[in-house]
C-alpha cells in the first residue's frame, strides 16, 4: 500500500554515499522495505535529503515526475543515476597523442 492519493505521492529521496548525482526515491511510508539487496549493497549509506509531494504537475530537474510515480507505484523505488558527462570535460585529463610548439 503506498501513499499514493489523488495522484500525489509523499517521497523520501537519499542521496548515494558511493556515487555522485545518484539518487534514490522511496515511497515515505514504505521507506527502503521495496530496494532490492544488490542496489542498497552497490548504492551505499543512503543518506535523506528531501522529502517531497510528487504530482504529476509538479516538474523535477531531470527526470519525468510521472516515471518516477510509475516506477514507485511498480517497484517500490525509483533510482535517477547521475548525469553522463560531457566529452568536452575529458579533454583536460586525455594525454597528448603529439607534440605541439
Amino acid at each position: 500500500m503506498t501513499s499514493l492519493r489523488d495522484g500525489k505521492l509523499l517521497c523520501e529521496v537519499f542521496k548515494s554515499s558511493r556515487k555522485d548525482e545518484m539518487y534514490l526515491y522511496v515511497d515515505k511510508q514504505r521507506g527502503l522495505v521495496d530496494v532490492p539487496e544488490a542496489l542498497l549493497a552497490s548504492f551505499g549509506t543512503p543518506q535523506a535529503v528531501m522529502t517531497l509531494v510528487l504530482t504529476p504537475q509538479k516538474p523535477l530537474a531531470r527526470v519525468e515526475t510521472t516515471a518516477v510515480i510509475e516506477a514507485i507505484k511498480e517497484k517500490g523505488f525509483y533510482l535517477q543515476m547521475p548525469p553522463p558527462k560531457e566529452d568536452y570535460l575529458l579533454d583536460a585529463y586525455r594525454t597528448p597523442t603529439e607534440s605541439r610548439y
